[in-house]
């Protein structure tokens, strides 16, 4: 294909994003562009510095399977549209589930609470159709299988774990997918509109031997349709899924107490997602609540470490061809070599801060407000063999793979347990434990990075992250990392 039809190519489906749009939102309720500047001029007519619409459909689905048999499923559609307006610090929001001119105009009426007193502001509307890079294909991935070909998918995951292993005793496994369309509509004449697909599947295994039972865990996903998880993906689901399970029979308890720590690449990221990410995120800097506040420009981590956020990533599980704002998202940096350069933003918090949008802006549905929030956030690679950092190591742990994790914001401390881990002795990886937590505080092990891996990658795409009670996709990743002097607690 050459450039010129590239360029039309893109072009094309960039508009069928609002063709999408207009058909499945606006037009089954009588809605154009004419009657949603009237709605926003109308909030607009007092003092109010920023006011947008946020129009939503989806439909999702969820297939599980227990005992070799299909036993859930679950399938539903929504709808609806939030009505936001902001002036200074303050925000009023609405919300309806009824898509209609009157809806509308109630919900707009309730923003009105926030708006300063004298002066009117008048919205100085042209509609600007705003396209941003396209990240995925605007497909529905529900309607990329028949509901036969999804329980046959399930089967053969099951099937080709207990392939691998006599002692696989329980497979569970899941799939689901979304199909999401939005459309943002701006005080300032800015439109702009998604069409998001979204799949993960999951698989969980139980091994049993001599009266001893452990679990494993894999699975993978994207904005893709179901086409993705081929034969091969699936064996290699299976595969890492059985193998932890197995691992962890044979685990000893893990010890406890201050020792080297080295965190393995990919999934390991969730660490510096939690530790560290949130507290980047613009709303707690403007706050002062971050351990991070008022530290841009100083050197916050180890030479070497490079943190970005990118939402612009091909395909993946984070990212976005736009924010929930309707701005383009972007790799912003975050650390760079060891210095804070910036944080993630959405357009109140920039503007209060008097620092640049980095579209980032995310919420969980039409009910929510958006706020900052990250989307695929990882470290860049160093220089060193993965195989070198654990060769200098003369007695410390290695977390090839991570659980569940709790963080306080404020002071950056956290807790998380490994789900799988080794110990290393003599630079060699010896025996698997179990029951390792990692205590710490995210800043301080920023600074105490002493070797980074030249291996980065990506976790497989199964990422959530929740924020004030509002949970969305994510990625993390990040190469193998040394890390000098963490707490570990044991079992042992």
């Amino acid at each position: 294909m050459n450039t010129e039809q590239k360029s039309a190519s893109t072009s094309q489906i960039l508009g069928s994003h609002f063709t999408a749009a207009t058909e499945t939102i606006l037009m089954p309720a009588s809605l154009d562009v004419a009657k949603l500047q009237n709605v926003l001029g109308d909030m607009m007519s007092h003092k109010i510095d920023y006011a947008d619409l946020y129009f939503q459909y989806s439909r999702s689905e969820s297939w599980g399977l227990e005992e070799g048999q299909v036993k859930s499923g679950n399938f539903s559609i929504d709808q609806g549209v939030g009505v936001r307006a902001v002036s200074g610090e303050k925000t009023a929001f609405a919300y309806s589930d009824d898509i209609t001119l009157s809806a509308l105009q109630e919900a707009a009426k309730a923003t009105k609470a926030i708006a300063s007193l004298g002066g009117e502001q008048t919205a100085a509307y042209t509609a600007i159709k705003r396209n941003a890079p396209q990240l995925y294909v605007p497909q529905d991935p529900i309607a990329s299988l028949s509901a036969d070909a999804k329980v046959k998918l399930l089967e053969r995951l099951e099937s080709f774990a207990r392939q691998i292993d006599p002692r696989i005793s329980q497979v569970t496994a899941s799939i689901a997918g979304e199909y999401e369309v939005v459309m943002v509509v701006r005080h300032d004449g800015v439109m702009a509109a998604d069409v998001r697909p979204l799949v993960r599947l999951s698989i969980n295994v139980i091994a049993e031997s001599n009266g001893r039972r452990e679990q494993g865990s894999s699975g993978g996903g994207g904005r893709f349709d179901y086409s993705y998880f081929t034969d091969d993906v699936l064996h290699d689901y299976a595969k890492k899924a059985v193998h932890q399970a197995l691992i962890n029979l044979d685990a000893r308890p893990a010890p406890a107490g201050s020792m080297t720590v080295v965190l393995g690449a990919g999934w390991p990221g969730i660490l510096l997602h939690e530790a560290i990410g949130h507290g980047l995120e613009g709303d707690f800097n403007r706050k002062g609540s971050s351990a991070f506040s008022n530290m841009i420009g100083q050197q916050v981590a180890a030479r070497g470490i490079t943190i970005v956020d990118d939402g612009t990533i091909q395909n993946r599980r984070g990212s976005l061809s736009m924010d929930d704002e309707g701005n383009p998202t972007n790799r912003t940096v975050l650390i760079e070599d060891g210095i804070l350069r910036g944080y993630i933003q959405d357009t109140l918090n920039a503007r209060l801060m008097n620092m640049p949008v980095t579209g980032n802006a995310r919420r969980e549905s039409y009910a929510h407000i958006p706020m900052p929030r990250m989307t695929n956030t990882y470290m860049l690679n160093g220089t060193l063999p993965p195989e070198e950092i654990i060769k200098s190591v003369k007695k410390g742990l290695y977390a090839a793979n991570f659980g569940g994790g709790q963080v306080d914001i404020t002071s950056g401390k956290f807790v998380f347990s490994a789900s799988e881990a080794y110990m290393i002795e003599d630079g060699k990886i010896t025996y698997p434990v179990k029951g390792a937590t990692l205590i710490g505080n995210g800043p301080e092990v920023l600074k105490r990075v002493s070797m980074i891996g030249n291996d980065m990658a990506l976790d497989s795409g199964v990422g959530t992250c929740g924020k004030e009670g509002q949970s969305v996709p994510v990625g993390v990743g990040q190469p193998t990392l040394k890390i000098d002097a963490l707490t570990v607690g044991g079992t042992a």
